[in-house]
């Protein structure tokens, strides 16, 4: 029977649009909200050609949306405060919208905070006097990154809108405003709008832009810029004309060298390699990159105090370079020139390479810490150096670790709170207190709104979010 003439149909289905996706999830950042969801199980007459993510700010009800294949969907709304939404779609339109997620809370930007030791203005507030607690750096609300330098420190930091900024201590044009001179609060780097992600290192800096270049400047006597010189940069210059670099990484003292992982998941370094820390299976120093192995499953890499550490797409740690102070985390003090792994666990998640010690987040969120341990930099309640990871107390709640050049630690907790340990030199714990060194995490004021720290030398710079 022809459809319109009435009647009733023996068998006929209607046609359908899908069913809602289910398990909707938010995980906000500054300006976006990633939302991850099920498939729904019933797709209606066709198969899922696509998702809609809608965000509808409360204040005003004007919808953002974006349209992507797969979970996770980003939306970018800006800030404020959201209800979020998801819908399948088929050959024949939009189907069932997910019920809403009330309240989520997407971050327009981030205050930046720093403290610890300001002899060369690290600390980006105007002046050169110390703090022992954290002071706002500005009144601007558009920081998203951040990196603390072991070099008498140099920080950096990207912006929202994709301007890459520096201050501190600039003896060797580590600032990358082509002087020597320091900065005691933030100054622009150039005036490109690209930058991803930067690294500061021992008087060596290291970014990648957004579409993939890679680029240093500072200090060069082992060749750590890259460029294939050992000539002292103080502007930023390319490593090569490569545009597929997703992270790098700078060490934080002594024999300075660099790690980097690129979009195919290959590991690079270059520089000093006395210890073996390029990872090449040499001590040969490279003024330009060569790959570490043939795998292409690495997800993370820090480089530190002539050694490195990384974690690989199946949670496994490796480490390599000098193993003195058990930093290998490798149960011996032994130098690598390769990366070995650490135990044969595949639950870690983040790593960080300090100046003598490592720590690192499990993806079940509980804290990990190993290498030299004056001042409990290691972080469980004793000053006993530890050759392969211990567990820092008992609570799974961890998010982020930084560990610094300078024997100071600092972490971030799911629930946005930040805790420091190590040596207290220069109020570098922020808590208030000047040279009182913490053995186990202590918590850094009240504030649960910690996003991004990075540790430094005796200095460290956070941001805090902005709804």
């Amino acid at each position: 029977m022809p459809r319109g003439q009435g009647g009733t149909l023996s068998g006929f289905t209607p046609l359908s649009t899908p069913n809602a996706p289910t398990d909707l999830s938010v995980s906000t950042s500054i300006g976006s909200a990633s939302v991850s969801f099920t498939p729904p199980a019933d797709t209606g007459d066709a198969a899922v050609t696509s998702y809609v993510v809608t965000a509808i700010d409360e204040s005003t009800g004007v919808s953002t949306g974006a349209t992507g294949t797969e979970s996770p969907i980003t939306v970018s709304p800006g800030g404020g405060t959201f209800k979020i939404r998801a819908q399948a779609v088929n050959g024949f339109g939009p189907g069932r919208l997910t019920e809403f997620v009330p309240g989520q809370s997407i971050l327009s930007g981030a205050e930046l905070y720093a403290w610890g030791n300001n002899v060369n203005g690290q600390l980006g507030d105007g002046t050169t006097v110390s703090k022992s607690s954290p002071v706002q750096v500005g009144a601007l609300i558009t920081w998203e990154q951040v990196s603390a330098g072991g070099d008498n420190g140099t920080m950096s930091a990207v912006k929202t809108d994709g301007t890459l900024w520096a201050w501190g201590h600039n003896n060797n044009g580590n600032l990358g405003q082509n002087d020597i001179v320091n900065r005691s609060s933030p100054v622009q780097i150039g005036a490109l709008t690209n930058w991803y992600e930067v690294s500061v290192g021992f008087a060596t800096v290291a970014a990648v832009k957004k579409d993939g270049t890679l680029w240093a400047w500072g200090n060069n006597t082992g060749g750590q810029v890259g460029d294939n010189t050992t000539i002292r940069r103080s502007s930023p210059v390319q490593i090569g004309a490569l545009t597929n670099w997703a992270q790098v990484s700078v060490g934080a003292t002594g024999a300075v060298h660099c790690s980097a992982i690129k979009t195919d998941g290959t590991l690079w370094g270059w520089g000093a390699n006395p210890f073996g820390q390029i990872g090449d299976s040499s001590v040969t120093y490279r003024s330009s990159p060569v790959q570490v192995g043939s795998l292409t499953n690495w997800l993370q890499v820090s480089a530190g105090g002539n050694f490195a550490s990384a974690v690989k797409t199946d949670g496994t740690m490796w480490s390599w370079g000098l193993g003195s102070d058990g930093r290998l985390g490798t149960d011996n003090l032994t130098n690598r020139s390769s990366p070995v792994q650490i135990g044969a666990l595949t639950d870690w998640a983040q790593v960080s390479a300090g100046g003598n010690d490592c720590g690192a987040v499990k993806t079940s969120g509980t804290l990990w810490g190993w290498g030299e341990n004056i001042d409990g930099t290691v972080g469980d309640g004793t000053t006993t150096p530890r050759s392969s990871p211990v567990q820092i107390g008992v609570l799974a709640d961890w998010r982020h670790v930084s560990k610094g050049s300078s024997r100071i630690s600092a972490a971030v907790k799911t629930d946005g709170t930040l805790w420091t340990w190590g040596a207290g030199d220069g109020g570098a714990l922020g808590t208030g207190t000047l040279n009182i060194p913490a053995s186990s995490p202590v918590q850094v004021g009240a504030l649960t709104d910690w996003l991004n720290i990075s540790a430094g030398n005796n200095a460290m710079v956070a941001t805090l979010g902005v709804i």
